[in-house]
């Protein structure tokens, strides 16, 4: 007798989304969730200078944050700049959980996740704020993508 496998997925939007926040839940200490997000600040995939624009900047806040998406064979790639360590540590875990979605799986995410990291608790307001206004300004830039003709 053969184990049929099945294809649904019922995690918090991506595998490598769950990845991380697994990561975040198991560490009961803070200041290792930090420590994690400074980590990640590191890998963040850069923009160019180039590449800023007021129609890529995150509005509301602190910091300066950029975020670009762009669709390649109908998955998105992200790149982004903050001028602030914990800000690009936050913009680099969001890059991660939604690289290589499609636009409509980034719509499908929903805001429940950020609490499931548990970073909530650990972050100022406003910091916390921005991290809801990046993931939002993904998602927007997710819609503009929904019904872009791929290109071969």
């Amino acid at each position: 007798m053969t184990k049929i496998e099945t294809t649904s997925y019922n995690g918090f939007g991506s595998p490598a989304l769950d990845k991380i926040i697994k990561r975040l839940k198991s560490a009961e200490d803070p200041r290792k969730r930090y420590e994690y997000v400074l980590w990640l600040a590191k890998k963040l995939p850069e923009l160019s200078k180039e590449d800023f624009s007021d129609s890529i900047k995150v509005k509301g806040c602190i910091s300066q944050v950029y975020v670009r998406g762009e669709l390649i064979n109908g998955k998105l790639k992200w790149k982004g700049f903050s001028d602030a360590l914990i800000t690009k540590g936050l913009l680099s875990l969001l890059i991660a959980g939604l690289e290589d979605l499609t636009p409509e799986e980034v719509l499908s995410i929903d805001t429940v996740f950020i609490k499931e990291t548990g970073l909530s608790s650990s972050l100022t307001p406003s910091r916390a704020n921005g991290f809801l206004n990046i993931f939002l300004n993904m998602k927007s830039q997710a819609k503009n993508f929904q019904n872009v003709p791929l290109l071969s």
